[in-house]
């Protein structure tokens, strides 16, 4: 054998040996992985925590708020003194020492319903950071079995190369036979032995190529995945509802639609809370305050003390800003009318992109029974081909031609397999029921 046949024998048999202990990561337990450790799920979550802290009471101006203040001043001068009649009193160091405490609270009454309109818009940013969040989930759906699905293709794909190599090897023995006791030529072994390394080049590509995409199913998990590890390979197709079903699903459900409800809701209520700013605002303050201070001999008095509750009141009207608030409610209108805008706009393309979606996974369908239906027949006749081959009926150009159509109808039936899956899955995160199906 020669060295090149020697070095492929050995590697395909360290990837044989490696594919036996292998343990199965199944659909479920890859979603369960992303969902804990999805770096861009983790994100989106954290972002929800943030919207959710802002959509508090506390960060709404609705509460009180209460202050304490305390003081202590000192003073030592030289101090002068004439009184009325004359006289004159000089004092060197008078010290003078005061101080005060003080809790004082602050509230607003009615501001113009700003902050009513403001706390509605802060719990509306919550939702749909919610929605964003879920988006995000929906987007780890897709990237996650869109990669986790290439990894079943390559393993189905790898397998039937293997096949496809095992079948030539044989095909080289037999021609090794036959030249050695002078029933071929040397051109029929030379053909076979090239077919061999051909068929061990395309399964080694295919093993790497299979090795590199569980590494990137690594990224969409979050975490170190050991490699060594199988797909599942089954698919399982849903029964779908009809295309109008599918339509008003996504009118209800669609998460990029939702989106934008809540960004108009959101203008809706900016538009009140500047047209607060016409309103007066009213305000009530508080406090209970202690001062003492103690006086030089200078003062009338030697020192005094005093505590007690002082409340107020008070109103302000700005009833003319220079039409800031005018601009600012002008604005907020026009930030609602493109929101509308761009809901009509989102609805049409959503609905012509689920119609072109709906009509592809239909094609799909239709291409995965015909490519089942061909590898039926392509095995059919692969079998028969063998068999004449092994007869001496067929030569071996025939025989190789047969086992290449074998292997590019399994091969075809595969990626219709899991292309039509994929496009399920569009359908149905368009239709906005992607988290609530069962893997």
């Amino acid at each position: 054998m020669k060295p090149i046949n020697i070095y492929i024998s050995i590697l395909i048999a360290v990837f044989s040996i490696s594919v036996n202990a292998q343990k199965l990561l199944t659909k479920k337990e890859a979603l369960k992985i992303a969902l804990e450790n999805n770096y861009g799920i983790k994100l989106a979550n954290n972002n929800v925590e943030i919207a959710k802290n802002n959509s508090s009471i506390y960060n709404s101006r609705m509460l009180p708020t209460v202050s304490g203040l305390a003081g202590a001043n000192y003073d030592n001068s030289n101090q002068e003194i004439v009184r009325q009649d004359g006289t004159l009193t000089n004092i060197d160091g008078a010290e003078t020492k005061s101080y005060n405490a003080s809790v004082n609270l602050n509230y607003t009454l009615f501001d113009g319903l700003g902050r009513k309109y403001n706390y509605k818009q802060l719990k509306e940013t919550y939702n749909l950071t919610e929605l964003q969040a879920r988006e995000t989930i929906e987007i780890t759906y897709l990237q996650l079995f869109t990669v986790y699905f290439q990894i079943a293709r390559l393993s189905e794909n790898t397998k039937n190369l293997k096949e496809t190599l095992n079948i030539s090897k044989q095909r080289l023995q037999r021609a090794q036979y036959q030249y050695e006791y002078g029933q071929s030529t040397k051109l029929e072994l030379l053909n076979a032995e090239v077919d061999v390394n051909n068929d061990s080049i395309n399964f080694l590509n295919n093993k790497q190529l299979y090795n590199n995409t569980k590494r990137d199913l690594n990224i969409v998990l979050g975490v170190q995945q050991n490699e060594n590890y199988t797909v599942e390979t089954d698919v399982n197709f849903i029964s779908l509802l009809s295309f109008d079903e599918l339509l008003l699903k996504a009118k209800a459900n669609n998460v990029i639609l939702n989106q934008n409800e809540k960004n108009i809701a959101i203008s809706e209520f900016n538009i009140k809370a500047n047209k607060g700013s016409y309103l007066p605002t009213v305000g009530l303050t508080s406090s209970y305050g202690w001062n003492k201070s103690e006086n030089p001999a200078t003062s009338f008095l030697a020192s005094s003390l005093s505590n007690g509750l002082r409340a107020g009141i008070n109103l302000s009207w700005n009833i003319f800003d220079g039409g800031a608030t005018k601009t600012r409610v002008s604005n907020a209108k026009i930030a609602l009318e493109n929101q509308e805008i761009l809901q009509e706009q989102q609805l049409e393309t959503i609905e012509n992109t689920l119609k072109n979606t709906w009509e592809e996974y239909h094609t799909k369908l239709f291409v995965l029974k015909a490519q089942e239906q061909n590898v039926i027949t392509t095995q059919n006749n692969f079998d028969r081909t063998e068999e004449r081959y092994k007869l001496g009926q067929v030569t071996s150009i025939e025989f190789r031609q047969a086992q290449i159509n074998l292997l590019n109808t399994q091969t075809a039936m595969n990626n219709a397999k899991y292309d039509a899956k994929l496009i399920e899955l569009e359908l149905l995160q368009l239709s906005g029921q992607l988290l609530d199906v069962e893997f």
